[in-house]
């Protein structure tokens, strides 16, 4: 009866941990990460406006980020384009381990939100 361990040619060797191998994580679900924090910081927008979205390009373990979001107007631009960027580099670094030094938040549309008490239509 064979125990299975010296089948092979003699004791089993430990490896150590940072000679096994590397994981390598994809840009698509670094992206992934990315567009989900980029919803987490912009919080409710109106019904039709798109889902923030991103693309990523890793290069050895760093990630650069662009993530495209639109938001309702008024409000204040800069200081939301700041919380996703915070978001983004937060989520990418707990959840995925990479830095993100660059995420360029690129606003695509303003959505006119109706304030209330204000006039609609056309005034003379």
């Amino acid at each position: 009866m064979s125990t299975g361990a010296g089948e092979l040619g003699g004791p089993l060797t430990v490896v150590p941990p940072g000679e096994r191998g590397a994981t390598r994580i994809a840009d698509r679900v670094v992206a992934k990460v990315a567009s989900q924090a980029a919803r987490e910081a912009v919080g409710t927008l109106p019904p039709d406006a798109g889902r923030p979205s991103a693309t990523v390009v890793v290069h050895h373990d760093v990630a650069h980020v662009r993530v495209h979001i639109e938001l309702d107007y008024p409000c204040d631009v800069g200081a939301r384009c700041r919380q996703v960027r915070r978001q983004v580099v937060e989520r990418v670094g707990d959840l995925v381990g990479m830095q993100a030094p660059e995420v360029v938040v690129q606003v695509e549309r303003l959505h006119l939100v109706a304030v209330p008490g204000a006039v609609q239509g056309r005034t003379r």
